[in-house]
């Protein structure tokens, strides 16, 4: 969970670095890309694949 919060806080710092700096359009984009992988691993890692257990 640290890891994911983490990955969240680089995209959101890159990408502001990348909007307010001019001629670091790249780290914007990077920041994206970050944001959107972390995305994905969360969803993949926490929502994905719960099974119902059956009761004895």
């Amino acid at each position: 969970m640290s890891l994911f919060l983490f990955l969240i806080l680089v995209a959101v710092i890159l990408g502001i670095i990348g909007f307010a700096v001019h001629g670091l359009f790249y780290l914007l984009v990077i920041g994206a890309i970050v944001l959107v992988a972390d995305l994905v691993f969360g969803v993949a890692r926490f929502g994905g694949g719960r099974r119902k257990r059956i009761g004895r």
